[in-house]
């Protein structure tokens, strides 16, 4: 298994449409970069956020979740609140080859800023757009750019397929379409 090089990445968004939309280079001018890379992708934020909100004193809970524990915002600059943390989802779609998985990293700049991007891996035939948790670590509000750069995704190619995919099982963020909030399944 190895890490995929921009010419890889720039083939497989061509042929197989793995990220649509795609931008070919790194696009840098008077923005927080996104596009392809030496190896890997920069993806952007869309402008659709769901921001923590405590007023409810809710108790985060990843197996009841209260969708009351956000505000909904749409725009091209979203504020977070100190400590806390907002939902987003990318502007591209993702389609993962059966023999790829991905490991999402923020972007330093925002890192550098104490914004921390959490993504999980995208696992093999998962596609969709990518639910981010953009969290404000400092004790002032943080600002988010919509339609510019918010994380990189690393691709890995396995030698040989995965017995079973993301497809495969069903798993319950597939093909999301928007900002999907954390769930369990019933049995």
């Amino acid at each position: 298994m190895g890490v995929k090089s921009d010419k890889w990445i720039k083939e497989m968004a061509k042929k197989q449409g793995m990220i649509e939309p795609f931008a070919d280079a790194q696009v840098r001018k008077g923005t927080i970069s996104y596009g392809v890379s030496s190896y890997g992708y920069d993806i952007r934020i869309a402008d659709e956020f769901k921001i923590f909100t405590n007023i409810n004193t809710t108790i985060i809970d990843p197996k009841a979740f209260d969708p009351k524990s956000f505000v909904d915002f749409k725009g091209d600059v979203c504020i977070i609140p100190p400590n806390s943390f907002a939902l987003a989802r990318s502007v591209e779609y993702f389609r993962i080859p059966r023999r790829v998985i991905t490991v999402c990293l923020g972007k330093s700049t925002y890192a550098r800023c104490g914004i921390i991007t959490n993504v999980t891996p995208f696992e093999p035939e998962w596609e969709g757009f990518v639910t981010l948790e953009i969290s404000n670590t400092t004790p002032i509000p943080a600002r988010i750019y919509a339609n510019e750069g918010i994380a990189q995704v690393l691709f890995f190619e396995a030698d040989e397929e995965c017995e079973v995919s993301y497809a495969d099982k069903k798993g319950k963020y597939q093909a999301q379409k928007e900002i999907v909030l954390p769930c369990v399944e019933n049995v």
